[in-house]
């Protein structure tokens, strides 16, 4: 057996059994895949996929041992490259950060340029999705982290650590009845005040939408939501040609930015939320990727970021 064999399994796990996109992938033959993968089989003396005639359906019982042996085995394979890399070429590489679009909008542009300052010589990208897709995107390796507020706590084989807590701001025209509202008496909002009017807010997917579902459903109050988005500009930008009232993260309203719009404090109605940044379990990390999480949030200094992800100290 070898690293090319486990290579191809690990791939074609990750393509969803499709070994003609895992093939693509890595860069070589889908004949040349599924002949590594029966040789290693045979040299097991199991099998490792489930079929269907020529087509890989699944994982039997011992594929799926196999299976995590394997990943075990290319992480520290990954390891082994990055602490090469991290002492041959210590201030220079390749850095992929997961984010939804609220983190590379609102949260990312105060902390990367400190960063590219520091490290001239580090390419950056930013590759944006759903959280659920930013957590399997670290579990694979395509991201070397990933920053959200949904999903990456629950997701095994992650660790994640604080960046910062928020809670969510109700965005109203200058004209509509709620902007009257005193700011000193914002607590006096309520979700029946809410209620009454057509809402925009986010995706299910996306910022504590989930919270303000729950708090609704609680009262037995069925709003009218008449468009989810995924980013908050959006909302507001909606909100502002009179499709209704927006629920938006608070950190996505700036009353200096947004002349056009009233910001009500809500989260005595939707609670507070808490964004991380997740790695994957025991990945050794470049000395760059702590400084970045350490600009994220001060408190996460080095000690306390390898004893969250289970390396010695």
């Amino acid at each position: 057996m070898n690293l090319q064999q486990f290579r191809f399994v690990r791939e074609t796990i990750r393509q969803n059994y499709n070994l003609t996109d895992a093939a693509r992938a890595l860069y070589t033959s889908q004949p040349g895949v599924s002949k590594a993968i029966i040789e290693l089989e045979d040299e097991l003396g199991i099998k490792i996929f489930e079929r269907h005639g020529k087509r890989l359906k699944g994982l039997t019982r011992p594929g799926e041992a196999v299976a995590q042996v394997i990943d075990r085995i290319m992480s520290e394979v990954d390891n082994l490259r990055r602490v090469s890399d991290d002492f041959a070429r210590h201030d220079e590489g390749a850095l992929v950060i997961g984010c939804t679009h609220a983190q590379a909008r609102y949260l990312l542009p105060k902390v990367i340029p400190a960063f590219r300052e520091r490290f001239p010589k580090v390419h950056m990208s930013l590759a944006e999705g759903s959280p659920p897709v930013l957590a399997q995107m670290v579990l694979q390796e395509k991201a070397d982290l990933a920053i959200a507020t949904e999903t990456l706590s629950q997701t095994p084989g992650l660790v994640t650590l604080p960046v910062y807590s928020w809670q969510h701001t109700v965005v109203v025209s200058p004209d509509h009845p709620l902007a009257d509202l005193p700011s000193n008496k914002a607590e006096a909002l309520c979700l029946k005040d809410l209620a009454k009017y057509p809402i925009v807010t986010y995706d299910h997917a996306f910022s504590g939408r989930t919270s303000i579902d729950e708090a609704f459903a609680k009262e037995g109050i069925s709003p009218d939501i008449v468009l989810e988005a995924i980013d908050a500009d959006v909302i507001k930008t909606y909100v502002d040609v009179g499709l209704g009232i927006g629920i938006i993260a608070g950190m996505a309203f700036d009353p200096r930015r947004d002349k056009g719009l009233v910001g009500l404090p809500a989260g005595h109605l939707f609670g507070t939320h808490h964004t991380r940044v997740a790695v994957k379990e025991g990945t050794f990390m470049r000395d760059y990727l702590y400084v970045l999480l350490e600009m994220l949030n001060p408190e996460l200094d080095r000690d306390v970021i390898e004893a969250a992800i289970g390396l010695p100290e």
